[in-house]
């Protein structure tokens, strides 16, 4: 497997250097796309309430975090091992110029364009898509007497976005929507609907759209209703260019539960060997073993089927530990949370995306520090690279020394990675991210 990953990685170089001309089928770039990274809470952000107006404006982008995208923010992603980039976007929530015929601001689609070219540049694959907006439709799928009006307006909102984008390559993604919610096989024959009307809307404004990679969102990108209610597809007239997508956020207790509740406790701790003796905050179910079992069932019925799954967000929220519980404890589970689902994904040719807010607080799911590009959780980086090293693909010592300095200050590392005790280090060391040489 490691073999298959380093011989990938290269192939991924060589290819990223070369004219795309389409040619590559959903499973290989998805192998190209792993491990990848969601600029949270940039692009998507905005209020419900500017639904089809254009109030948004361009200082949406800062709505939800506080700082604008630049080419140094991207270029810094790929240089933490990132292969791809999901750019989650807002259309209809405050984006929209005329009310009537839905078009889509031109600043706001040129901003979209910037970023999309920011990110080809640094050497990403970029997946953009039409995000929660406002719950103009997501909220909605169940209602079938809205299906008309907004398959229209679905319509409208992807043909303007596939004529923008219909001569960049392969290495752009569509993805139709973000959360549909839909917890019922009837709301799910909907939600089918709303996919077959992506995708044919793409595929008919020609280019590269006819070839491109488009990404089918299972019912609330939940594993379990994904399997169990997505079991036929849309029809592409394209052959082998479908991902599916489904979401990881498990268990609630573990990621995002605040406080302990009547029916059970927060989980502090999670993974084998992290559980702390005496602790209530232990986790008791969901941990390695369900990873497993869940990728594998999306596995066996959409990636062995030739339809790789893409996991567009996953991620967990680090805390600061109440007196009396352990922090190293939930450090460790944090990083052992990522590698697992990260390796385990990748093994299984899936593509993990990892949900980064650029929120610097606590709670969090923050890996990067998008104002000063440092690393703000390097727990969470730390797994995801031992998960790419499990897998073959090569994280470079150097630049763990380097991340680890800049968090751990004034401490001296070796080019090895090693601590230096000294106070005064001799020959060439990393200090505070920088290579340092002393007599």
């Amino acid at each position: 497997m490691k073999q298959l990953f380093s011989l990938l990685f290269a192939l991924a170089a060589l290819h990223a250097g070369a004219q795309s001309q389409m040619e590559l089928t959903a499973t290989e770039v998805a192998k190209l796309m792993a491990p990848g990274w969601n600029l949270g809470n940039t692009m998507e952000a905005g209020d419900k309430a500017n639904n089809f107006t254009n109030k948004g404006g361009l200082k949406a982008e800062t709505a939800w975090q506080d700082t604008k995208t630049t080419q140094a923010i991207i270029d810094y992603v790929r240089k933490q091992g990132f292969r791809s980039i999901r750019i989650p976007c807002a259309w209809v929530m405050g984006h929209i110029s005329n009310a009537e015929t839905y078009e889509i601001d031109a600043q706001w689609m040129a901003r979209v364009k910037e970023l999309v070219d920011y990110s080809l540049k640094a050497g990403l694959y970029v997946v953009i898509n039409q995000h929660w907006d406002g719950g103009w439709l997501e909220n909605h799928i169940k209602e079938a007497t809205l299906l008309p009006k907004n398959k229209a307006i679905l319509t409208a909102i992807w043909t303007q976005i596939a004529n923008t984008f219909k001569d960049y390559d392969e290495r752009l993604l569509f993805a139709g929507l973000n959360e549909p919610n839909a917890e019922t096989q009837s709301a799910t024959n909907n939600l089918l609907e709303y996919e077959q009307t992506f995708i044919n809307v793409v595929r008919q404004t020609g280019g590269n759209n006819a070839q491109r990679i488009l990404i089918i969102q299972g019912p609330s990108t939940n594993i379990d209703h994904t399997c169990n209610f997505m079991t036929t597809l849309p029809k592409d007239p394209t052959a082998d260019r479908l991902m599916v997508e489904v979401h990881y956020y498990a268990p609630w207790q573990w990621w995002g539960m605040e406080k302990d509740e009547s029916w059970g406790k927060v989980f502090y701790y999670w993974g084998e060997g992290n559980h702390v003796s005496g602790s209530q905050h232990n986790a008791t179910h969901s941990e390695e073993g369900y990873v497993e079992e869940e990728l594998e069932k999306m596995k066996k019925q959409f990636g062995d089927m030739g339809i790789p799954v893409y996991i567009g967000e996953f991620g967990a929220n680090w805390r600061t530990m109440p007196a009396g519980e352990n922090q190293q404890k939930h450090n460790a589970s944090i990083q052992t949370h990522y590698r697992v689902v990260v390796q385990k994904a990748m093994e299984k040719g899936m593509v993990p995306v990892i949900w980064d807010t650029n929120y610097r607080g606590m709670p969090s799911m923050t890996i990067i520090n998008r104002k000063d590009l440092s690393i703000y959780n390097h727990y969470m980086l730390d797994g995801i690279h031992e998960a790419m090293e499990a897998v073959g693909i090569p994280v470079t010592a150097l630049d763990k020394v380097q991340r680890d300095a800049m968090i751990m200050d004034d401490r001296a590392y070796d080019l090895q990675g090693r601590y230096l005790a000294s106070s005064a280090p001799k020959g060439i060391y990393v200090q505070n991210g920088k290579k340092r040489v002393a007599q």
